[in-house]
């Protein structure tokens, strides 16, 4: 009897009543021939899905379809489009990851120079753990009208470059679209700021627009390799010293994905890709997760002093995600023993964005941002070489806020990859590795990338750096300063319960210059550095 009732329960009803419609409307045209072509288009629907629901109970992939043939679809529509509902129709102003629609929002009206003001007071929750402020000043100063800047470049370097504390962080040519890449490199031109490459070489869409370039080269060194994936000086020098690089970056490890190479299909290496990165074609384009020019701390500063003399006295330095403390601290040591130290060193966050990287990589591997630049600053305070390395913050950078609490934990300037990817017009689908970008900027679909017009993102990638660092200048000078590099710890609380509130010199403590080479007490540095060793990235004892 239950087999019998079987297509009149509820998870066959549906198949039940499309096959039975078929057969009705069969019936009528055979019996009919006059009304055979007002049942002709409802035959071919609900034969159409009679058909579809016999397929679901014969395949095997997915259970929920074998149960549930015909309506299950709905489950899988409703979870394409799961994102975008959410998004437009439940998502507070506060809501939405990883970048909230408030701050996604300031962004856009910021690119278009619109309204960026908010009415009726903050949305935040001030006794909230976790609320962190600035401190204002009864005494604010006049706010400055000249562009803030920094000067990068140690007593090595002979041609120091003078950076904007804003700047594009790395994104490649292939995980960017041509149309961004042009659009970028023009705001970037116009606004008087640099735009790293990221890892995938110095293309033609850099250079076209005539945009600062900061060249990023990570462990594939594309545009400066041999056939075997090695690197190639000779390759190296001929591009870093075109006038339009500013700075050459030695890519050690990225946020999202720190410790972890990739691999560009061989069927997705056009000639384009090829010649610009310096690949075959029909081969894996391979981005290993470790560097074959050198093992340990010592060879690695060796060889960014090689890259500084290559590219003709550049600033060069590298950037990283904090992993083992020793490790960096190894690195430390070994500018002591060889006296080659880096310009710069960008310390980038685990909640760095990417195209592309596995679950566990993204939420659980490396260092968070702040932790991560702090502890950089205090390395280098702590071996007296505070003075001649700059330190640049990228980790979800957006608002002056940001910046300007980056500033008071170390860094020197800003890196922003996604909250330029919104002055482009990045709308936050998730999309970025599918190559369906529906904004067009993280496609090589020249359709989809058509979408973005240059001229018109170039100038809002302009204002969006302009406004910024607008909003900036009113903060600092709020605050009774007059240059965001006087920003220091104390001018930042922690709400860390309800009734607890922190200074952010409690919080982030900090070495006494000098304070490592004399043996420290806190607890922090104290056992990893005696961990680190300037031969070997290995932890000693």
């Amino acid at each position: 009897m239950e087999t019998i009732l079987l297509p009149f329960s509820p998870r066959y009803i549906v198949l039940t009543i499309c096959s039975v419609a078929t057969l009705l409307l069969l019936g009528i045209g055979a019996v009919d021939h006059q009304v055979i072509n007002l049942v002709v288009i409802p035959i071919l629907v609900f034969g159409g899905l009679t058909a579809l629901g016999i397929h679901d109970i014969l395949q095997k992939d997915h259970a929920v379809l074998r149960s549930y043939p015909i309506s299950a679809h709905m489950r899988f529509l409703l979870e394409e489009i799961r994102p975008e509902m959410r998004q437009y129709f439940f998502e507070s102003e506060k809501d939405g990851m990883p970048f909230s629609r408030d701050t996604r929002a300031v962004v856009y009206q910021r690119a278009k120079m619109v309204l960026d003001k908010r009415p009726f007071g903050t949305q935040e929750d001030v006794y909230a753990e976790g609320y962190e402020w600035m401190h204002h000043s009864v005494a604010p100063r006049p706010q400055a009208t000249e562009a803030f800047r920094i000067t990068i470049g140690g007593p090595d370097c002979l041609k120091p470059y003078s950076a904007s504390v804003f700047n594009i962080s790395a994104m490649s040519f292939g995980a960017l679209s041509p149309n961004a890449v042009r659009a970028l490199n023009a705001g970037a031109k116009q606004g008087g700021f640099a735009h790293d490459t990221g890892e995938g070489g110095v293309s033609p869409y850099h250079q076209e627009m005539g945009g600062d370039l900061i060249w990023e080269v990570g462990s594939g060194y594309f545009g400066c390799r041999n056939p075997d994936g090695s690197f190639n000086p000779d390759a190296f020098a001929r591009l870093a010293t075109i006038d339009q690089i500013k700075m050459v970056e030695l890519k050690v490890s990225q946020g999202a994905k720190p410790g972890h190479g990739g691999v560009l299909p061989a069927a997705k290496v056009s000639e384009e890709i090829s010649r610009i990165r310096g690949v075959a074609m029909g081969e894996d384009c391979i981005s290993p997760a470790y560097h074959k020019a050198f093992s340990t701390p010592l060879q690695m500063m060796e060889f960014i002093g090689e890259m500084r003399r290559l590219s003709g006295g550049k600033p060069a330095g590298f950037k990283l995600c904090i992993g083992h403390p020793w490790e960096f601290l190894a690195i430390c040591k070994a500018m002591l023993q060889t006296g080659i130290y880096p310009d710069f060193i960008v310390v980038d966050g685990n909640e760095g964005g990417t195209g592309a990287a596995p679950l566990e990589f993204m939420d659980h591997l490396g260092m968070p941002m702040r932790e991560g630049v702090n502890f950089v600053h205090n390395a280098l305070v702590g071996i007296g070489a505070r003075d001649r390395v700059k330190i640049g913050a990228s980790g979800k950078v957006a608002t002056a806020f940001d910046i300007a609490r980056a500033m008071a934990l170390g860094a020197d300037w800003c890196n922003s990859a996604r909250g330029f990817m919104f002055s482009l017009g990045c709308i936050q689908s998730l999309s970025c590795h599918t190559d369906r970008c529906p904004t067009g900027v993280t496609t090589q679909d020249p359709l989809r990338s058509r979408a973005l017009v240059v001229p018109l993102k170039t100038e809002r990638v302009h204002n969006y750096h302009r406004a910024t660092l607008h909003a900036l200048a009113e903060i600092i000078a709020a605050a009774g300063l007059d240059h965001p590099q006087q920003i220091r710890p104390v001018h930042f609380s922690h709400r860390a319960s309800g009734t607890d509130v922190l200074s952010f010199t409690r919080l982030y403590p900090s070495l006494r210059p000098g304070e490592l080479l004399e043996g420290t007490g806190d607890a922090r540095f104290r056992e990893a550095w005696d961990m680190a060793r300037a031969d070997t990235f290995a932890a000693a004892g």
